[in-house]
């Protein structure tokens, strides 16, 4: 497993090493011991799978203190646009972006910590995307940032296809630096 650090030094991007042969592949989705030895810990609480078609975004979403969660990003099946804003005021890369291709082809990961809107934007016909958090889901703290607000200025890779919105987030709110 190789982990790369992204332009913020927070969010990391894990390259797995896959084992392929005749009869498929294997790779070491988590390994504590080899993240640990990084500095990356993160306990996991609860685990989210959604599936998406194409067009559809996602987020961006985050909770708010005591309850921010902490994610780890894959993709199990299909390609996406993946997207962590770093929203915490005090920070050197507040209101900046990453944006990674995770996909069943690559399988690469994206390690995203506390103080970070998530999201992302399905590119194949069909997505599953898997989440583990380090804490539990908490309605009353959850929050949005709309995915297309001009202050951030995120470069989705959008298709010639509608962005497939929920209405929880067509009422996002705007960024507020």
């Amino acid at each position: 497993m190789t982990i790369i650090d992204t332009h913020i030094p927070d969010i990391k991007l894990i390259q797995p090493t896959l084992l392929n042969d005749s009869r498929g592949f294997f790779y070491e989705n988590i390994h504590a011991e080899k993240l640990n030895r990084v500095g990356l810990h993160m306990p996991m609480q609860q685990e989210n799978i959604s599936r998406s078609s194409k067009g559809t975004l996602r987020g961006l979403h985050y909770q708010i203190a005591p309850y921010a969660q902490a994610k780890w990003v894959h993709v199990v099946v299909g390609h996406i646009f993946d997207v962590a804003v770093d929203i915490r005021p005090e920070s050197s890369t507040y209101g900046q972006w990453v944006g990674v291709h995770l996909s069943d082809e690559n399988r690469h990961m994206l390690i995203i910590p506390h103080g970070f809107a998530h999201g992302f934007y399905v590119l194949s016909d069909l997505a599953d995307v898997v989440y583990k958090c380090d804490t539990v889901y908490h309605k009353e703290s959850e929050r949005a940032i709309r995915w297309d607000d001009p202050t951030l200025g995120i470069d989705w890779p959008l298709l010639d296809h509608p962005v497939q919105l929920s209405d929880k987030d067509k009422a996002a709110a705007l960024f507020q630096p």
